[in-house]
């Protein structure tokens, strides 16, 4: 009886462990994808605030790409 309510109550402790680290990766995510909204945001406004050419757009782009790939490697 005891290894069965012992059982029961580590079951109920992984299963509690589980929707914790499942909801902590999804405010992880929500986080990010907040901030990655406000950089686009940014650099919308700037673009238009500033009325850049074409070629000065896609350095812009490039050089954010090479932002989140840099961050992307210090995560790993």
């Amino acid at each position: 009886m005891r290894n069965t309510e012992s059982s029961n109550a580590r079951n109920n402790e992984v299963s509690k462990l589980k929707q914790l680290l499942a909801e902590a990766k999804s405010e992880e995510r929500r986080a990010r994808a907040e901030v990655m909204a406000s950089r686009l945001l940014n650099l919308a406004n700037h673009i238009r605030a500033n009325k850049l050419e074409i070629n000065e757009v896609l350095d812009l782009l490039f050089q954010e790409s090479e932002t989140y790939r840099h961050q992307a490697m210090e995560l790993h």
